[in-house]
């Protein structure tokens, strides 16, 4: 098993309102998120965080930080490191970083002008798929409330706003720290430049700013600039190198891999982690096949793959021969396949292989599994009705830049309500989880992780839970004297805690 998770942030908007500010927007949705579950107190606790620190080996100084680098809290400085200095609660509140600590094991909060829902740490690639969706739904039924209040607002799971900007969905994976950084990266990069072809959400636009008309597979493929880096908002790297690994730094890298789009659909969303978690498996036993795909130059790629629709493009790899993105996923799958351990890793091999053999034959044909096939073919029927009479009598599609085609791009990933939802609803496209699975992980943790603690203190004893994090879960039981304890859970697979235990069979079980 390995531990995953994935973070995304939305798109919002006010309908009425194209100019409001997006900052009050997320605010107000995480505040509405927090009535919604039940309203609970629990902050989220900053002292464990360091967003500054590099897996390459270095620390960057605060003072050369660009701001969305800064994603702990002000209350910790670089003077205060490794002191405890969580206050009670009532005492100090940072209200730029608005959260909701939920009964799931997520985070509903603030990032920067976006709403943001990092799911809960799982172990499987299906249940990755279930406690994102599920992210989805808390996020929409926030958006319910604001609207029943009176506060209009839309959310879109998407990565770019069509003006220049692109806002993230982010995966994690728990990785070996014995593994060499620059291996990791090295051999990691042909399977994320060369995965597009299958989890790409597509995009109506190519460039940053849309500014050339056309159709591409990836939304976040423009805004690549480099191989590795600390940021992610400026040099958007392919693999980030914050070293946060909420877990017992000694034994574990926390994986960040920012380069992935948001998925709609959800057999994206299952191979996006199912194949790179395999992928990784292989990274980790040192497996030299890997060094065969290495690519030449792994950025300039990333954009080529994307706007090559018809998947005949050849990646240039560093021993100088060539190869498609087909190609190197199928070696991925070779390899791949000799480091499934379970029944569920094998639904992986067998879900990735059913997406490259249609793409390989024609990629319509794999128009139920992959978001950009999907979306490309929903927009060439809309093409095929715009169509006009031309002066010399043939019929003249409009072209990519047509309003009508950007709005509907836009319109694909509304929640709730978006082309996608609708395409699921009506059984047009694979599922992955069921209804009754995505209900349930709205409001209870997986069973899986440590998830399963902090999720059930935050919703059977908010009496005593003043905050928590990824590895943390801060009491306030100390009426007293004021005093805070801290349980630290360096461990992700644990599932039970001696304290936690205790304090949870405190609670007077429902009346059957």
């Amino acid at each position: 098993m390995r531990v995953v998770g994935i973070e995304t942030e939305y798109g919002v908007t006010d309908p009425g309102n194209p100019g409001a500010n997006p900052i009050l927007l997320s605010s107000q949705l995480v505040a509405a998120c927090r009535v919604w579950s039940g309203n609970s107190q629990t902050r989220w606790d900053y002292g464990g965080e360091d967003p500054l620190m590099d897996l390459r080996g270095m620390r960057r100084e605060r003072r050369y930080a660009t701001a969305d680098l800064l994603t702990d809290s002000p209350e910790y400085s670089d003077a205060n490191r490794g002191v405890t200095l969580r206050r009670r609660r009532g005492s100090w509140e940072d209200p730029a970083h608005l959260n909701a600590v939920l009964a799931n094991g997520a985070r509903f909060y603030v990032d920067h002008a976006h709403p943001e829902y990092s799911g809960p740490e799982v172990t499987s690639a299906h249940d990755a798929v279930v406690w994102d969706v599920a992210g989805d739904r808390i996020a929409a039924a926030a958006a319910a409330h604001m609207r029943a209040e009176g506060d209009d607002v839309a959310l879109y799971k998407n990565n770019v706003d069509g003006k220049g900007a692109s806002y993230g969905t982010h995966e994690n994976y728990l990785v070996s720290r014995e593994v060499d950084f620059d291996d990791l990266a090295r051999r990691l990069m042909p399977h994320l430049v060369s995965r597009q072809i299958v989890v790409g959400a597509g995009r109506v636009g190519l460039g940053a700013y849309g500014e050339t008309p056309g159709f591409q597979m990836s939304q976040r493929a423009d805004y690549i600039e480099a191989e590795v880096g600390l940021e992610t908002t400026l040099r958007r790297p392919i693999v980030n190198t914050r070293d946060e690994p909420h877990a017992d730094r000694r034994k574990w890298r926390r994986l960040h891999i920012i380069i992935g789009d948001a998925n709609s659909m959800e057999v994206p969303t299952y191979l996006k982690v199912g194949a790179t978690s395999l992928i990784l498996a292989a990274v980790e036993a040192g497996d030299a096949r890997l060094d065969v795909l290495a690519l030449a130059d792994p950025v300039a790629e990333v954009s080529a793959v994307s706007r090559d629709l018809a998947l005949r493009h050849r990646l240039r790899l560093a021993s100088g021969e060539e190869a498609t993105a087909l190609e190197i996923q199928r070696a991925l799958i070779t390899i791949a396949r000799d480091y499934t351990v379970d029944v569920e890793d094998n639904r992986v091999i067998e879900r990735w292989e059913n997406v490259i053999d249609p793409l390989g034959r024609d990629p319509l044909t794999a128009q139920r599994e992959v978001e950009w096939v999907a979306k490309l073919h929903l927009l060439g029927r809309m093409r095929e009705r715009y169509a006009t009479a031309g002066a010399d009598g043939q019929r003249q599609l409009p072209p990519w830049d047509d309003d009508r085609l950007r709005a509907a791009d836009l319109q694909w990933s509304e929640l709730g309500t978006g082309l996608a939802a609708r395409m699921s609803a009506a059984g047009a496209v694979e599922r992955v989880a069921t209804d009754a699975e995505i209900e349930h992980a709205m409001t209870a943790p997986p069973s899986t992780t440590r998830a399963w603690l902090r999720g059930r203190m935050v919703s059977e004893r908010s009496d005593i839970v003043d905050a928590a994090s990824w590895s943390t879960i801060v009491l306030d039981r100390d009426t007293e004297h004021g005093h805070l304890e801290v349980l630290t859970l360096p461990d992700p697979f644990v599932t039970s805690h001696e304290l936690v235990d205790s304090l949870l069979g405190e609670v007077t079980p429902p009346l059957p």
